[in-house]
């Protein structure tokens, strides 16, 4: 019995000891997941060319990002329920219609990129604006184009983590950053796909200084001048797991850039 304590505990211990190498690397903090195991009621339409992307960047300021794989046709806009002023930016969706006659069984997967046309008929509720291509996905074989003619639809939904195989976070230093404003967009998040807080550490210093949400996925801090290389933290809205990227933005970063990590929440 005191054999069998003694291995437990050794195994115990090279747990916990493997899980704080992984926090002070920034590759996981407290194990979550944002997962939803139940359906939910929501409405959806459809918005964009029948067969598009949905979006030409939207309220999230994604940009171009919208119209390449794996962001291809699986652009949605969302209510003020989900959109949450922006911070529900990069969240995943599975969403499916409810009519059998013409709606198959399976979900299609969507990314928050946009925010849904203010109106009536959105405020208070939970609804989807899906990309013509989304929405058609989610009919049975061949009826894509009656389902979308359906216009709006009862639809059931839930929180999905998302998934970018082979990507790792990647840092766009968005148009007009100087070394007194910095601005900062977070493409490719596994996991929540949400942003909580931003922090970035100058070089040569231990001190995390917090950044501002701006509009969208959109970061920024003001001051400076802010003396790179750039490491950033990350906070996730949904579940509050933690990722540092150490130096991640070199010393001659330059506006528009986008500087690209080796980590994940997946």
């Amino acid at each position: 019995m005191q054999r069998r304590c003694g291995f437990t505990g050794v195994i115990t211990l090279c747990f916990l000891l493997l899980l704080e190498c992984l926090k002070v690397a920034g590759k996981v903090s407290i194990p979550h997941n944002v997962t939803d195991l139940h359906w939910h009621p929501a409405t959806a339409t459809w918005y964009g060319s029948p067969n598009g992307d949905g979006s030409d960047g939207g309220a999230c300021g994604y940009g171009s990002l919208v119209d390449v794989r794996p962001l291809k046709a699986r652009v949605g806009a969302v209510s003020p329920v989900l959109f949450k002023n922006g911070e529900g930016c990069g969240a995943c969706y599975k969403v499916k219609c409810l009519d059998k006659s013409i709606c198959s069984k399976r979900p299609v997967t969507i990314i928050v990129m946009d925010r849904s046309p203010p109106g009536p008929g959105v405020i208070g509720r939970t609804h989807f604006d899906l990309s013509g291509a989304a929405f058609g996905h989610m009919a049975v074989r061949g009826r894509s184009a009656q389902l979308r003619n359906r216009g709006e639809l009862r639809v059931s939904y839930r929180r999905t983590p998302c998934k970018y195989p082979g990507k790792s976070i990647a840092f766009h230093v968005n148009a007009g950053s100087t070394a007194f404003w910095l601005s900062l967009l977070i493409e490719f998040e596994d996991g929540d796909g949400d942003i909580g807080s931003m922090h970035i550490r100058e070089a040569n210093s231990n001190e995390w200084l917090e950044m501002n949400h701006l509009w969208g996925a959109n970061w920024n801090r003001n001051g400076g001048p802010l003396k790179g290389p750039f490491s950033v933290k990350l906070t996730t809205l949904s579940t509050r797991r933690t990722l540092s990227a150490r130096d991640v933005i070199p010393r001659n970063w330059t506006p528009k850039a986008t500087y690209t990590s080796r980590l994940n929440f997946l």
